[in-house]
């Protein structure tokens, strides 16, 4: 076991884990942290805790200290000067005439280097404009692609359940998402219904997925042949969260179904597993990763 703090940068950002460094420091609290980017402050989301070994990606980088009055304050002039360079920004795409879309600006907490996130439909050369940057603000300048659901965390917004998105407020990571999984959790297939307002599949169909998954490999399919108190018969339609079947018993074909619980039949022909590959299909599953990130440091060694 090792003793570990949790940090985030971002209100629903990744959560990292940093050795404490003997300091004890309560969840709310800010600290300033070594991180591959250099000093960075955070929100403490997690206090001293001991967690396993094969959690911790090694090496465990350090907490330098508790964020004091003027590291705090640091960050919020970071957060001033973003916005400036947001506008800034804005202004040099337009200059340049690029098909881009500036989504949010990054200071380092050093300010040594500013990140610009933004999203563009395919590849397009950014150089110049990182030139022109760099000239500006006479610091290391990155530009970074995202995707559409990377857009949607960093904007938030409503979704159509009415609450704030979930990738705003707790998602840490993007799950893979297929339209395997609406069908098997008998939902609409239309479009507009199972996506989000980033246009992705709404990263809820996940949640229930294992729970249907279970379900799926209890309940006899539709078409199976099943024996019940009253008989055998066939099955015509199943309940997978009410863990009901609708059997057509076979002595009386012209009656009406009758309704059992999943429990009463036993499955005579036919299955109630579902067949698995082991493998998912990278065309329905929907991945998020950044496409390309521009450096003014490696223009500059060109």
């Amino acid at each position: 076991m090792a003793e570990v703090i949790g940090v985030r940068f971002k209100d629903a950002g990744k959560m990292y884990y940093f050795d404490p460094s003997s300091l004890k420091v309560e969840k709310g609290k800010m600290v300033v942290v070594e991180t591959a980017r250099g000093l960075e402050c955070g929100t403490v989301c997690i206090a001293n805790t001991d967690v396993p070994e094969n959690q911790i990606i090694k090496p465990l980088r350090k907490t330098i200290r508790i964020a004091t009055d003027e590291d705090i304050k640091r960050a919020a002039e970071n957060r001033r000067k973003e916005k400036e360079a947001f506008d800034v920004c804005v202004k040099k795409i337009a200059e340049h005439k690029l098909d881009m879309k500036l989504v949010d600006v990054e200071y380092s907490f050093d300010g040594s280097k500013i990140l610009f996130y933004f999203t563009a439909d395919g590849r397009i050369d950014f150089r110049n404009l990182v030139k022109d940057l760099a000239s500006v603000f006479k610091t290391r300048i990155e530009l970074r692609q995202i995707g559409v659901r990377d857009e949607a965390k960093l904007l938030g917004g409503m979704g159509i359940c009415g609450q704030p998105f979930c990738c705003m407020r707790f998602l840490n990571e993007f799950q893979p998402v297929s339209i395997k999984m609406a069908k098997e959790q008998g939902l609409s297939l239309n479009p507009v219904k199972i996506s989000g307002v980033c246009g992705r599949l709404m990263c809820c169909l996940k949640y229930e997925q294992d729970v249907y998954e279970e379900l799926i490999g209890l309940t006899p399919k539709v078409g199976s042949v099943v024996k019940t108190p009253d008989g055998e018969g066939i099955v015509e339609e199943n309940n997978i969260l009410g863990g009901t079947v609708k059997v057509r018993l076979s002595k009386n074909p012209d009656a009406l179904p009758v309704q059992y619980g999943i429990s009463d039949v036993k499955v005579l022909q036919g299955c109630t597993k579902r067949q698995k590959n082991g493998k998912s299909d990278a065309r329905l599953e929907q991945q998020d990763d950044i496409d390309m990130v521009i450096d003014s440091e490696l223009i500059e060694q060109e």
